[in-house]
């Protein structure tokens, strides 16, 4: 006898929008903490992350506090849709509120985003969203465990640095 089975991860967008649910509370106690964005900003960011995301075209998310020139604390979130993600709550996000610092955020597509998918999503982003080419390695800053999000294989994976 022999036997044979397949496993196969399958979700949908509303597991995808379950998922940005905790991602933008992320994106928004930041913005609240470091007080460097509004919470409005915060959610147009989370709009595009989303839309990005939900049509297959996302791979990671890095977001840096900033103050002259320096990285403070930054975190990345990675698309994992493997399936193997915990389901933890938002939390562990209030950074400090540094005077004169900013937000850097940097959306890192996957090869599928082309020109064509780019004209697509183009008029229904909130954000016109621009090349960067900064190190965002985080060198100068410690890697930490961070929070994981899922919904039936679909999944973001934060890590944090400090």
């Amino acid at each position: 006898m022999s036997y044979s089975s397949t496993e196969t991860s399958t979700y949908t967008t509303t597991d995808v929008e379950a998922v940005m649910r905790r991602t933008t509370a992320d994106l928004v106690m930041i913005a609240a903490s470091t007080g460097a964005i509004t919470e409005t900003r915060a959610r147009e960011w989370a709009h595009d992350i989303e839309l990005l995301a939900k049509n297959g075209y996302l791979n990671y998310v890095d977001l840096t506090l900033m103050s002259n020139g320096v990285e403070q604390r930054a975190t990345r979130f990675y698309v994992n849709d493997s399936g193997g993600l915990a389901n933890e709550r938002p939390g562990d996000a209030r950074w400090p509120k540094i005077q004169g610092a900013h937000l850097r955020i940097v959306l890192t597509y996957l090869s599928t985003y082309d020109q064509a998918a780019k004209q697509r999503l183009t008029s229904k982003m909130n954000i016109s969203w621009s090349p960067c080419s900064d190190d965002i390695s985080h060198s100068g800053l410690t890697q930490k465990a961070g929070r994981e999000y899922s919904s039936n294989g679909y999944g973001m994976q934060r890590k944090d640095y400090n």
